[in-house]
């Protein structure tokens, strides 16, 4: 396995309203205009799943398999060309303000790392900038 983690980004709200955002998929309703359509295609969820056509890997879907609140969201992968698991950890930095951190853990086989790995490291830095910015409340 090999384990890629963003950088720990600063959110302004506290760490209760950021988990209880991403801890139900379907708060994602609320955010999906501010996704580039060139980057995600047939984005579908639910409360636990999340699927989406990522060019060129192509399908990829993940489900919240456990949820440690107000800390933790573990996904797990079930439908894509590799396995992997990918988590989001939130901490709060005081009563108003928190912090977040992204890791993926993926089955890269070995003949395929030295392509795959810039990108995941590019995509997870890139979701968590994304996930700083929403409004979480």
């Amino acid at each position: 396995m090999s384990k890629f983690e963003s950088s720990v980004k600063q959110i302004p709200y506290p760490q209760q309203s950021v988990y209880n955002m991403l801890s139900d998929l379907t708060n994602i309703e609320r955010v999906k205009d501010k996704i580039p359509g060139d980057k995600l295609k047939d984005l579908t969820f639910d409360k636990d799943t999340i699927s989406v056509s990522v060019p060129p890997v192509g399908q990829v879907s993940m489900r919240i398999i456990e949820r440690e609140e107000p800390k933790t969201i573990k996904f797990a992968s079930e439908n894509s060309p590799m396995g992997f698991n990918f988590w989001i950890q939130m901490l709060p930095t005081d009563e108003q303000n928190s912090k977040m951190k992204l890791t993926i853990d993926a089955d890269i086989p070995f003949f395929a790392k030295g392509m795959v790995s810039g990108p995941l490291q590019e995509g997870i830095e890139k979701i968590a900038d994304a996930l700083a910015i929403i409004p979480y409340q």
